[in-house]
This record gives C-alpha cells, sequence and structure tokens, in this order.
C-alpha cells in the first residue's frame, strides 16, 4: 500500500540527471507508476530480473535501494522486514525458475544466432564467470547487473547439482535484497540521498562490481604465490 510521496522525494524526479534515464527503467518512476501496487511490481521485476532471460535489463540494485527509501518515507506502507522478507523470496524463486529454464531449453536457445535478447557476449561472460568461481559466483552474481539474470540459466545448462545451486541461491538472494533495500531504508532519511537518487543509483551500480575486483585481486594473489613456490 501506498501513500502520497513527500515533497523532497518529488523534487529529486526532477533534476536533470534524473531525466537521462527512461521512464520504464527510473526505479522512482517504476513505483509511483504503480501506485498501491507498488510493493507487487517489485516483486514481479526482481522475479523476472533474477529468473527471466528477458529481464537482464531491469534495474534491481537500484530498484531495491529506492523501494527501502519509499518504506522509509511512508511511500510504501509496509514493515521493512516484510519488505525484505518478500524480495528475498522473490529473487530466490526466479533463480529456481531461471535454473530450470536453463537446464530444460537452455542448449537450444542459447545455440541460435544472436538476437537482440539473448547476446552471445553476454551469456560468454556470465558462463566464464561461473567457470571461474563455482558455486560461489551464484551469491557474487546477485550483485553483477546481467550477470545475476544469466548466471542462473547457465548453471542450469551446467547441470550444476541442485541442492548446492539452491543453497547458494537462498544465500545470495536474502544478502543481495536484504542489503539493497535496508541500505535505501536507513539511508533514505538523509535529505542529501533524496534529492539525488540518480547518483546513488548510478553509485550502486559502479559498487555492485566491487566483489568482482576483490575476486580478480585474490585470484592474481593466488596464482602469484603459486608461481613463486
Amino acid at each position: 500500500m501506498t501513500t502520497e510521496l513527500p515533497a523532497i522525494v518529488d523534487a529529486a524526479a526532477n533534476t536533470p540527471a534524473l531525466a537521462l534515464l527512461p521512464d520504464w527503467l527510473d526505479p522512482e518512476h517504476i513505483i509511483q507508476s504503480m501506485g498501491p501496487f507498488a510493493l507487487i511490481g517489485v516483486c514481479l521485476i526482481i522475479f523476472a530480473e533474477c529468473g527471466l532471460l528477458i529481464g537482464f535489463f531491469l534495474p534491481g540494485d537500484s530498484l531495491l535501494f529506492v523501494t527501502g527509501l519509499f518504506v522509509a518515507t511512508g511511500a510504501i506502507d509496509t514493515p521493512i522486514w516484510l519488505v525484505c522478507a518478500l524480495l528475498a523470496v522473490c529473487a530466490f524463486v526466479g533463480n529456481v525458475t531461471g535454473y530450470w529454464i536453463g537446464r530444460k531449453v537452455g542448449p537450444s536457445m542459447f545455440n541460435k544466432p544472436d538476437s537482440k535478447l539473448f547476446k552471445k557476449e553476454h551469456v560468454d561472460k556470465t558462463h566464464g564467470f561461473f567457470e571461474k568461481y563455482g558455486a560461489r559466483a551464484i551469491i557474487l552474481a546477485r550483485f553483477v547487473p546481467i550477470v545475476r539474470t544469466f548466471i542462473t540459466a547457465v548453471a542450469g545448462v551446467a547441470q550444476m547439482d541442485q541442492k548446492k545451486f539452491f543453497s547458494y541461491s537462498a544465500v545470495g538472494g536474502i544478502a543481495w535484497t536484504v542489503s539493497m533495500t535496508v541500505l535505501g531504508f536507513f539511508l533514505g532519511n538523509i535529505p542529501w540521498i533524496r534529492n539525488n537518487l540518480e547518483a546513488m543509483a548510478i553509485l550502486i551500480v559502479l559498487v555492485s562490481v566491487v566483489p568482482i575486483i576483490i575476486e580478480y585481486l585474490k585470484s592474481r594473489r593466488e596464482k602469484a604465490r603459486g608461481a613463486a613456490s
């Protein structure tokens, strides 16, 4: 359930930076346009981004952050714990769905020539990520746009052990949805944050690649030690 947005949040929508995003990719516009069904809409979007291959372009990180902010301001009139629980479930169910899509129809779909939706570069990028980090990739991929969508299908194509996949997927889903939403909830009370939502969305995307950088540096360090021994 939603209430009228505070004026300070409405003002952020009129900033030049925010105008650079198409309305259908602007997290704030998405939530506002759904009115009393905002939370349901967010849940469906998170499910689609985590499980349906066509959802790779959706603004998952920034959408979770803005959802938390709207809960803090009262625009979404639902307890933060319930919001986090619902989003975590949707993320997990999305991953399970994506896994079975990959397991059942993935090979034939990925063998087709490139299309606007299923570009080989996205699949190759995700496959390499999965091959390098294995089960850890299921958790790390949650924080990486595009990769988090395709990693589940690739895990299904590779027929990753179901028990292992579901376990890591649950951990990753909770870590991602709760951290992003709670971050927005607490930072949403800071005026500068509320007036610079676009800047925060960009920052979140940049921060999302930090796990990849850490793993890359760790891998190089391990290789260097191996070569020296």
